[in-house]
């Protein structure tokens, strides 16, 4: 079976990527769907402070940690939602799609890169960043990491 990851969020861009996939491959039986959502790094409040935690410090900050977790991947459902929706109104079966939330991610490009590689993907399809001044104008600098690193697969940068 083939398989195509599509990174997504909540931009206009993640949409565009799912909607080219959608109507690239609409009705191919022999294609599974992957979509992932690299979390957002922790917002530094939640960092160690640079002491020791005691056990009790440790607990009440891995409850802290895991509903922050939890509702980013709340926010995210309405973004699976559409995207599965998307592809299921152009002939893809549910089950050809999968979902998956990455949330120990220090480097967003570099976990998709990992994900693709080991759930056996060959192609990642993502969406272009808009332009901006600076390093990456032309794409983003998730794609452009993306595309620099990602030998072995096919990438796909919709615009």
């Amino acid at each position: 079976m083939k398989k195509i990851l599509i990174a997504i969020d909540d931009s206009p861009n993640a949409t565009k990527a799912v909607e080219y996939v959608a109507q690239q491959f609409a009705g191919a039986a022999d294609l599974e769907v992957g979509l992932v959502h690299v979390l957002p790094n922790l917002p530094a409040i939640f960092w160690d402070e640079g002491h020791i935690l005691s056990e009790e410090e440790k607990h009440d900050r891995k409850k802290v940690v895991d509903k922050w977790i939890a509702d980013r991947k709340v926010k995210m459902a309405p973004a699976f939602k559409k995207a599965i929706d998307m592809l299921t109104g152009k002939g893809m079966k549910p089950q050809q799609i999968t979902t998956k939330s990455l949330s120990d991610s220090t480097d967003v490009a570099e976990s998709i890169l990992e994900e693709a590689k080991d759930g056996g993907y060959l192609t990642i399809v993502v969406g272009r960043r808009s332009i901006t001044s600076g390093k990456h104008p032309l794409i983003g600098s998730v794609s452009s990491k993306i595309v620099a690193q990602g030998s072995g697969v096919a990438v796909t940068i919709v615009e």
